[in-house]
């Protein structure tokens, strides 16, 4: 059955200027890509959303933000340029967020756009599988944007998932390099929502949260769970924090639905991390999240933004939905790879963050006993 893929041309407009790590390029380079590399016929269908409303935005943002950051981008539009107090800066970002043409808010509305139409479609059973090009905003919070995330999808897909379709066990799985510290607000005392995040180190990368400790409050104590992975991570680094951690509590928490988001940013060749994930491991991530979707008929939905090497973006984004759908096809490292990438040097480091993982949790899952 082919997947669904949410695109609009006007994604491109989700661009942070010259000399900014996101620009909007990556979402006119990833499509002419795909289209290249494996053609639509029955793999995939482009579909086209609409914007979020300000009543869809209302799901996950506080009014005055949504009114303000409206406005904001209205002014730029105009060529206006002064500081926003409703961005927290990421780590050696301290410019206003006006973007390269003022239409950054457009679209950030329309990758809420396409969560819900993700969500939509899914249930509806018109795909088993939808991918959000575009998708996977997860610093952004109520009140405010963050880390390059203006509106928070992954959040949107879980709320409006529970809210119009009553689902009462959600997996979001963040792969993204950085800790999904917006994501993990929302729902950190939601019992609903198992948040499994699998990241850098925050001790060594924005945004500085996402330690093995953090696991939840009140009755969502134990539904957050932080996988902290040392520099250098590999492919055997994160085929052991699934098969130790995200597989059997996949198992155990019988989710309806999986929600996955991050990009090429654990790529060994990033730029802005320093993980050592290699094509292979994006597939196999993939493939891990397809075996996983079994439990929940097939159904998962992926949101791709990520990744600050545009070389490798596009291959690596292709390796993930590759593995997610099972489609064949080689897809080779387009820049040279390190020798010091040749084995998983940090595998033992991950090993004992495995074990510590396991340990603050094992009294609210069975399988980690």
């Amino acid at each position: 059955m082919a997947i669904g893929i949410l695109y609009r041309e006007e994604l491109k407009e989700y661009d942070f200027g010259p000399g900014h790590p996101f620009r909007g390029d990556r979402y006119e380079i990833f499509p002419e890509f795909l289209k290249d590399t494996l053609p639509e016929n029955n793999n995939y269908r482009i579909i086209k959303a609409e914007p979020a409303s300000d009543e869809d935005l209302s799901l996950i943002c506080q009014k005055d933000y949504i009114d303000f950051t409206k406005e904001y981008y209205k002014a730029a539009n105009l060529g206006a340029s002064y500081p926003n107090p409703f961005y927290r800066f990421h780590s050696g970002d301290n410019q206003p967020i006006m973007g390269e043409t003022g239409k950054v808010e457009e679209a950030a509305r329309l990758i809420v756009g396409q969560a819900k139409t993700a969500c939509e479609l899914v249930q509806e059973g018109k795909f088993k599988k939808v991918v959000s090009v575009g998708g996977g905003m997860h610093h952004a919070k109520s009140s405010y944007g963050e880390g390059f995330c203006i509106y928070n999808d992954v959040a949107f897909s879980a709320l409006y998932l529970m809210q119009e379709y009553k689902l009462e066990r959600i997996l979001i799985l963040d792969t993204d390099a950085h800790a999904g510290n917006g994501t993990s607000e929302y729902f950190y005392r939601d019992p609903r929502v198992l948040f499994i995040d699998i990241h850098q180190d925050p001790k060594t990368v924005y945004p500085g949260t996402g330690f093995a400790h953090e696991i939840g409050l009140d009755k969502g104590k134990g539904f957050t769970v932080n996988v902290p992975l040392p520099i250098y991570a590999g492919d055997d680094s994160y085929r052991l924090a699934f098969e130790s951690i995200v597989q059997p509590l996949t198992e155990e928490f019988r989710p309806q639905l999986i929600i996955r988001n991050g990009g090429s940013d654990p790529h060994l060749n990033d730029g802005l991390t320093t993980l050592g994930l290699s094509l292979r491991g994006f597939r196999m991530i993939g493939e891990k999240v397809q075996e996983m979707a079994k439990i929940c008929d097939d159904k998962a939905i992926d949101l791709l933004a990520s990744g600050y090497n545009k070389r490798v973006l596009p291959y690596a984004w292709l390796a993930l939905i590759a593995g997610l759908t099972g489609i064949e096809l080689k897809i080779e490292e387009p820049e040279p790879v390190p020798q010091r990438f040749s084995s998983d040097l940090a595998l033992a480091e991950t090993e004992k963050i495995i074990g510590d993982v396991k340990n603050r949790l094992k009294d609210y899952w069975t399988c980690l006993r």
